[in-house]
């Protein structure tokens, strides 16, 4: 059986999807776009796909249902109209709201009254996924939802918490993908006059650096492992910083016109200011952090210039679990690491729009006062918030690995299909029963 290729009959009773039409644009690095669309074909809908380059035309598998787009930025917004009135659109599907031919499209999807669904990666991470209409993060109905409004929906649920797993999850498998996405649109891109890529970087320099990660790993290890090690061994106190990538569409759309260096800034002035003397500021990279930003450098640099050179360390990505264990507090832009950091009782620092910043557990402290002495969360407001966000937009699975993306599609095509988003069908009763996920020895079961 083809991946992706198998509906049980049921989607009928899901929704109508012989009178849907839904149009692909740009999705996750792989073939995950690729196998929702022959799933929601299976059911009986049409899918079409948009390419705005060559990576995108590698990962989809029906050539008839391929469309390339040749024309400008400037052009897209007329295009896409047309193409929603020539093939009868009815519904569009897009990884992330933020880069600029998907913000054009989702501004006039609206206005023609489409369904736009928007895949994300999970807010509860690693082994999730996100799944929401309409928009994700800064723009994803979760800002203006309260935890009292998420109690009410979750009184006829009885899902168990499961615990916050210790490893990222498809990461071997993101990179592969990310660096033979570039390397595709590097050197089979001729077809594409028009294109341009959202990134400050160009294409040539982005596969480089996915390539140069990949072939790292085995440094990349050896370097966490001793960054780790140093913190456990100090015996000291620490804060935790979460980064994020410079390029990361949440820091860079909703962190509030907070820059990388800024944030930097603000973090260790806080720090060398508010925080007892032992206390140690230990900045966490990305797992994905591939060297375009000068991170360790910059961190170096402000660091003595504050005099606390001596107390700062720098991690370079890793298992998030092994250093939340210990901490005191974490502190972030808006990064869904935070969620792990909340999940187990800590303080929270957030300097932009992030959808768990709520102010029931996440603190409204000056970054002074918070390092110094930063008030405790209301843990069970977030038990029930992330309790929400099970039951709702979270799906188990992922992007990039085979096993991801099964477990991902037994569930999600028939959210897509669902009258109702994932929110208002648990507030109104209708939900579908969720698939729960248990790990059983840090490994997804």
């Amino acid at each position: 059986m083809t991946e992706g290729g198998d509906t049980g009959g049921g989607a009928g009773r899901i929704g109508d999807a012989v009178k849907r039409s839904f149009l692909f644009l740009q999705g996750p690095h792989g073939p995950f776009f690729g196998a929702l669309g022959r799933m929601l074909t299976a059911a009986g809908a049409e899918c079409w796909r948009v390419g705005f380059n060559a990576g995108d035309a590698a990962f989809w598998p029906d050539r008839a249902r391929y469309i390339p787009y040749r024309g400008t930025a400037g052009d897209w917004g007329a295009a896409f109209e047309v193409l929603v009135a020539d093939k009868g659109i009815t519904d569009v599907v897009i990884y992330g709201d933020t880069r600029p031919v998907h913000a054009e499209a989702v501004a006039r999807a609206a206005a023609l009254g489409l369904c736009v669904h928007v895949f994300e990666e999970g807010y509860l991470r690693p082994y999730w996924i996100t799944y929401e209409r309409g928009g994700s993060n800064g723009h994803s109905r979760l800002m203006d939802l309260g935890i009292a409004e998420m109690r009410v929906a979750l009184a006829r649920a009885e899902t168990d918490q499961p615990e916050a797993p210790a490893r990222w999850g498809d990461m071997r498998q993101h990179v592969f993908y990310g660096a033979l996405y570039h390397f595709f649109v590097m050197v089979l891109n001729r077809g594409y006059p028009g294109f341009r890529t959202h990134r400050e970087i160009g294409v040539a320099r982005e596969f480089a650096l996915h390539l140069k990660r990949f072939l790292a790993s085995p440094l990349l290890m050896a370097d966490r492992a001793i960054g780790t090690a140093r913190v456990a061994w100090s015996g000291r106190p620490y804060h935790l910083v979460l980064l994020q990538l410079a390029h990361d569409a949440s820091l860079v759309r909703h962190g509030g016109g907070l820059g990388l260096e800024d944030f930097l800034t603000r973090v260790v002035a806080g720090f060398a200011e508010g925080a007892p003397r032992h206390h140690l500021l230990v900045f966490k990279a990305h797992p994905l952090e591939d060297g375009r930003a000068p991170l360790r450098a910059t961190i170096a640099r402000l660091a003595r210039a504050h005099g606390i050179a001596d107390r700062v360390r720098y991690v370079p990505g890793g298992k998030l679990a092994q250093l939340l264990g210990e901490a005191r507090t974490a502190v972030t832009v808006n990064s869904t690491a935070a969620q792990q950091a909340l999940w187990r009782g800590l303080p929270v620092k957030c300097l932009g729009q992030a959808v768990y910043a709520k102010p029931e557990f996440v603190s409204a402290q000056p970054l002074t006062e918070f390092f110094a002495a930063p008030d405790r969360p209301d843990s069970r407001a977030y038990r029930d918030y992330r309790r929400f966000l099970l039951e709702t937009s979270q799906v188990p699975g992922g992007f990039y690995s085979l096993r991801g993306r099964r477990a991902a599609l037994r569930q999600v095509v028939d959210m897509m299909l669902a009258p109702e988003d994932p929110y208002d069908a648990l507030r109104s009763g209708k939900a579908a029963p969720r698939q729960q996920l248990r790990v059983v020895g840090g490994r997804r079961v």
